[in-house]
């Protein structure tokens, strides 16, 4: 039978500070005495974590972690929680005591918490989806049931979101906003915004709904629509003066992996993971094994880039990473972004253009010399020219110019010089 335990005082972290630290947690019950929410800190840590206990009878008990306390940081609804959330997390876990089965009491915080899991099993990247959820999502919407939804609720939600300021990077974990969008480019700018937002979350809810969590969904389907006619393209390429110009101006250990970019339009990570054995210079290729979309793909290759990638390659295991830092460390996540700034103010692009600009640049000038646009899809790793055509198709000019000219209707006249102007007709007088 299970046991009474005493209650701690655990919602506030200025409460738990005041809670004896060590092996064994501080307990709260919350369903019948069977279910206990407890708060563990090891001594010496400065954070503690949130543990679900259930009795499973015989005076035996099955604790579960369910994340770090909000103690030295603020809670995020994913990795760091907040009592509140630790208590909602508890309750849904209650109705599934073997860890699977229909939760019926789904919280969105839930829905994206399982989400998020389920790409990373999948080994697709979640960093993007936990910021958004994170920022937009979570503050609004976390603690409401998924069933309980409507359209309404939900298109109110995405219409506060679009009229707010954006956030930019938080300083000393507070937000900080920028002005609020006033001219019309930043309102598109905005609501292109909350449309990516509303993409995630209609990921997070239509795979809880493929779980069998919830009996429908009609709030978030049809007729929950995004904003019209805000996604213009945004491109932003370098000519190839300014390519020149940036290889020529980038750092010796940082260069290769700018030519590299420019060379196969490639994105940063596929570049960092690729390794010696990816390039097969009899056939001119670069193969992508690690990709945003799990596929692999083969990368064809110019005459100039098969060099470049010789040299790379020269006399080194196919097991090595082939773009390397001069001392022969990796390159990891965002390691690009201060050489590649460093690398565009001494080149004098303006505007400046990030890392990912290069893979524009690549898709951009293939389609501007002509290159099929399924042609720079596959290369890019589309699996149709949708993307292609979005971005770069007003860009197929030579497709264009010779339609226009074969098949654009020709009027014959006379030139500006050969023409007279035609007197102006005398009115007849009145007898």
């Amino acid at each position: 039978m299970a046991g009474t335990v005493r209650h701690a005082r655990l919602e506030s972290s200025s409460a738990r500070s005041r809670l004896k630290r060590g092996r064994q947690p501080h307990w709260q019950a919350l369903v019948d005495g069977r279910v206990h929410l407890g708060w563990q800190c090891w001594k010496g840590e400065p954070a503690g974590r949130w543990v679900l206990r259930r009795y499973i009878g015989n005076g035996k008990y099955r604790v579960t972690a369910l994340g770090l306390a909000d103690d030295a940081a603020a809670a995020d609804g994913m990795q760091i929680l907040s009592f509140e959330q630790a208590a909602a997390k508890a309750r849904a876990m209650v109705t599934t005591p073997n860890g699977g089965g229909k939760i019926e009491r789904l919280t969105v915080r839930q829905a994206m918490e399982r989400y998020v899991e389920f790409k990373h099993h999948k080994g697709q990247p979640v960093e993007d989806t936990i910021s958004r959820s994170t920022v937009h999502i979570l503050p609004s919407l976390g603690d409401l049931v998924v069933a309980e939804l409507t359209a309404e609720q939900l298109r109110r939600w995405l219409s506060t979101m679009a009229a707010a300021p954006a956030q930019s990077r938080p300083r000393g974990g507070k937000p900080r906003f920028r002005a609020a969008p006033t001219t019309t480019e930043k309102v598109r700018a905005r609501r292109a915004t909350a449309n990516r937002v509303l993409t995630v979350l209609k990921a997070a809810l239509n795979h809880a709904f493929d779980e069998g969590h919830v009996a429908n969904r009609d709030a978030w389907g049809r007729r929950l629509k995004p904003f019209e006619r805000v996604e213009a393209a945004r491109v932003r390429y370098l000519s190839i003066a300014e390519a020149e110009r940036l290889i020529n101006a980038a750092d010796p250990d940082f260069r290769p992996l700018v030519q590299a970019a420019l060379e196969t339009g490639a994105r940063y990570g596929e570049l960092a993971h690729l390794e010696v054995r990816d390039f097969n210079p009899d056939a001119g290729t670069i193969t992508i094994r690690i990709s945003k979309t799990d596929k692999v793909r083969h990368i064809i290759l110019t005459d100039e880039g098969t060099a470049l990638f010789r040299r790379l390659c020269a006399g080194r295991g196919g097991h090595q990473p082939m773009l390397t830092r001069t001392d022969g460390s990796a390159w990891k996540k965002s390691d690009q972004k201060r050489p590649m700034a460093d690398a565009v103010a001494r080149a004098r692009i303006s505007p400046p253009i990030t890392f990912h600009g290069l893979r524009h640049t690549w898709a951009s000038h293939a389609v501007m010399n002509g290159v099929p646009l399924m042609v720079v899809a596959k290369n890019l790793g589309h699996v149709d020219t949708t993307m292609v055509e979005k971005h770069y198709g007003h860009m197929a000019a030579s497709f264009i110019t010779e339609a226009i000219r074969a098949g654009a209707p020709r009027f014959a006249g006379a030139t500006d010089l050969t023409v007279v102007p035609l007197p102006k007709p005398v009115r007849p007088t009145r007898p």
